[in-house]
């Protein structure tokens, strides 16, 4: 395999020691099917399903980006709210905040939210994700609750799942189990407002299209009580970024990388501020959070900087630097005409499945031709617009009916088509229980593709139907998957099938009789014919 392939592919490795984290991607059990696997038809439900009982987001921040203590933190952010000389105002209506540790960004995002004039039954944050991988989608949460060690903070269930009934926003656990940038914000919220309801919103990296799409989404819902906070550091400068594009005159050429971008955000322009991030591939991470919050305010807002400061002017050692900044919107939020919500979305046609089908056999032939992962212009394959909602697949790779490949998404990273290419390429050249498979073998492999519906828990393990259902089952940290197929085509019952996916989490057989949770979801399933 070359260098570039293996660079290419270095990501899914590493990616896949961490399936029992996160359930991100993962292989298929290697097993010898005794009979077919029945093809299931996709059937979505409403994608609002909510755990009957209350469901805690505990804070992953306390004890490193902020004090655990309650009392030692309500101390640190007022000593960071006393140093703030600001005006506050009652016509904001949205602020661009930093997400570094309070000791260097807490005093930058005080000044911000010490603005605020008035209080808020609704605050929608919205961060970019450092840690899990997506692409043109979003991520809220089923929980019910954020707990910071200043209380918890009710989330508004009834606000996210309007967002779920559409396809860009997804419910990805694991986009929030460790992402600070938007939780670095509640505890400094919760300190000036009290009580509000919460909306935690993870950004993927995103075209303008679906940043406008959101933006379009998140107008027809907000109203007049709402703060939208988009979470984003400025420039990270330095080789700890890996971005060195100046080595003098630093401190002046970081201000302007940073006052070029804010000029679009005082435009609202966030078509603009996104060609900006493209052209100068300025480290700005949050630049789809702030892009998103643009496109949502009205024409009639203006921006205001409320304090600009860097890591490296307040050590005095420019070496690797971190920009904070913080910004406030002033105006009123315009009333939006309701967009048709997209609960339902009908199966695949039989042309897409052949178009997938021949777009995961191209992607590995050009694999093994140009020692790289394809883009889909290289394919020369033309994708609907069924294919390129976000959605999660496997897929399988058999030789002569054995297994010889299989890795997959349970949850929605991506576009479909592009989970697609992504899978292919890790089935044959990743998958760690296989060689990486060979130009000699290809003609006599056989693609199967497993489309997934986004997981939703269930109640217990016996709401769990086999044949119809994939299940995850976590405890204890620990996790494993099954695809609806798995259990048909080793003739297990639904006891048979628990007992081996405990033990494929590394627990005991028994494991799923108590203190599990389980999620389901359905795939459709289709291959190439023998």
């Amino acid at each position: 395999m070359s260098p570039r392939l293996s660079k290419s592919i270095l990501s899914v490795r590493l990616l896949c020691c961490l399936v029992l984290v996160s359930g991100a991607a993962v292989s298929c059990r290697r097993v010898t099917p005794e009979r077919p696997a029945t093809p299931q038809v996709m059937a979505v439900q409403d994608k609002g399903t909510w755990p009957a009982a209350k469901d805690v987001m505990k804070s992953t921040l306390a004890g490193t980006w902020y004090n655990a203590d309650p009392n030692a933190l309500r101390a640190e952010i007022a000593g960071c709210f006393k140093e703030a000389e600001v005006d506050a105002r009652d016509d904001i209506i949205g602020l661009i905040l930093p997400h570094a540790g309070y000791t260097y960004s807490g005093r930058t995002a005080a000044q911000a939210i010490k603005s605020l004039g008035r209080s808020y039954s609704r605050v929608v944050v919205i961060g970019p994700t450092h840690r899990l991988p997506m692409e043109d989608m979003l991520s809220v949460t089923r929980a019910t609750h954020y707990q910071s060690p200043l209380g918890e903070v009710p989330l508004d269930v009834e606000f996210i799942a309007q967002l779920l009934k559409y396809p860009i926003f997804q419910d990805v656990p694991a986009a929030h189990a460790e992402e600070h940038s938007v939780q670095i914000e509640v505890p400094l919220l919760q300190h000036k407002l009290g009580s509000f309801k919460f909306v935690p919103i993870v950004a993927g990296q995103c075209t303008y299209e679906t940043v406008a799409q959101a933006g379009r989404i998140l107008a027809s819902l907000i109203d007049k009580d709402t703060l939208v906070v988009a979470s984003s550091d400025f420039t990270h400068y330095g080789p700890r970024y890996q971005y060195v594009p100046f080595t003098k005159d630093i401190p002046t050429n970081i201000k302007k990388l940073d006052m070029d971008a804010f000029a679009f955000i005082a435009k609202k322009d966030p078509r603009g501020l996104l060609e900006y991030r493209r052209k100068t591939d300025v480290t700005i991470c949050g630049y789809v959070p702030i892009s998103m919050l643009l496109a949502i305010l009205p024409g009639s807002a203006e921006a205001q900087m409320v304090r600009y400061t860097t890591s490296g002017e307040m050590t005095n050692d420019y070496t690797n630097s971190v920009s904070y900044l913080a910004a406030a919107f002033h105006g009123v939020w315009q009333p939006s005409q309701p967009l048709a919500a997209q609960v339902s979305r009908g199966t695949l046609s039989q042309e897409d499945k052949e178009v997938l089908l021949s777009l995961a056999r191209k992607t590995i032939q050009y694999g093994l031709e140009k020692q790289k992962v394809p883009e889909l212009e290289d394919l020369g394959v033309t994708c609907s617009e069924a294919v390129r909602v976000p959605r999660a697949a496997f897929v399988t790779l058999k030789k002569h009916g054995e297994l010889r490949g299989c890795i997959g998404d349970i949850f929605p990273q991506r576009p479909l088509y592009k989970s697609v290419i992504t899978n292919a390429i890790y089935a044959a050249f990743a998958d760690r229980r296989f060689t990486p498979l060979q130009k000699d073998e290809l003609s006599q492999i056989k693609i199967e593709i497993s489309a997934l519906t986004p997981p939703s828990p269930v109640a217990s393990a016996r709401a769990i139907r086999i044949g119809t259902d994939g299940m995850v089952l976590n405890k204890g940290g620990r996790s494993a998957v099954f695809l609806p197929q798995v259990a048909p085509e080793q003739g297990w019952d639904l006891e048979t099938a628990l007992t081996h996916l405990s033990e494929k989490a590394g627990l005991t057989p028994d494991a799923w009789m108590s203190g599990a949770s389980f999620q389901v979801f359905q795939a459709e399933v289709f291959g190439e014919q023998e």
